[in-house]
């Protein structure tokens, strides 16, 4: 004699389902962002960059940055959360760059803190627009981030990808952080420890 199915059955296939609309739901909020950026970085196009940020968690986005602030010498140059101020400052004295245009900053614990703890600053320093400096595979989040978290404060950036052989980031990721930008933007936290919890 056959058993019933479980009382839960309809129960999963409801969950199932919405499981599916919020990834769905998800993809489509990404997918806006995205397409967003074309419009919002032609509009940022009429401002010339008056800073260069560069997001850390990889030594060659220094070097990278060094080398790239050599060709803009106007530029003042923030690293956020990159290197040890030692080894920061002498790469950028060994490119020859001027100590007063580097500002080493590490107040940020991750992605969207490298935005949140420099957005107010620059607005307040009248920065509307900026060159975004971070690997090729860690760009797609940070720009994803940057619309959200710059955008809120009426700031554009320009990406310039650090060439590296690494693979994109999941978009799990991407999902995650834009939602924590988001939350940032509507209520000035960035959910920094619940993320880290769940790595």
């Amino acid at each position: 004699m056959r058993s019933k199915p479980a009382a839960t059955s309809p129960h999963r296939s409801l969950m199932r389902r919405i499981l599916r609309a919020t990834r769905r739901a998800a993809s489509a909020m990404i997918l806006l962002l995205l397409f967003g950026f074309g419009f919002k970085q032609a509009q940022g196009f009429w401002y010339n960059p008056e800073a260069v940020l560069v997001l850390g968690g990889a030594v060659e986005r220094e070097r990278f940055a060094a080398e790239f602030a050599k060709q803009h010498p106007g530029l003042p140059v923030w690293v956020s959360s990159g290197s040890n101020p030692e080894y920061a400052e002498w790469v950028f004295l060994e490119a020859g760059i001027d100590p007063n245009r580097v500002h080493l900053d590490y107040q940020a614990v991750d992605t969207v803190t490298n935005f949140t703890t420099l957005a107010d600053y620059f607005r307040a320093h009248g920065i509307r627009s900026v060159y975004l400096i971070t690997s090729d595979y860690h760009m797609p989040r940070a720009q994803v981030i940057g619309e959200i978290v710059l955008g809120s404060r009426g700031i554009d950036f320009h990406p310039v990808a650090v060439p590296s052989d690494r693979s994109p980031e999941p978009i799990a990721k991407v999902v995650r952080d834009a939602a924590r930008a988001m939350l940032w933007v509507a209520t000035g936290e960035t959910g920094s420890n619940l993320a880290r919890r769940f790595r």
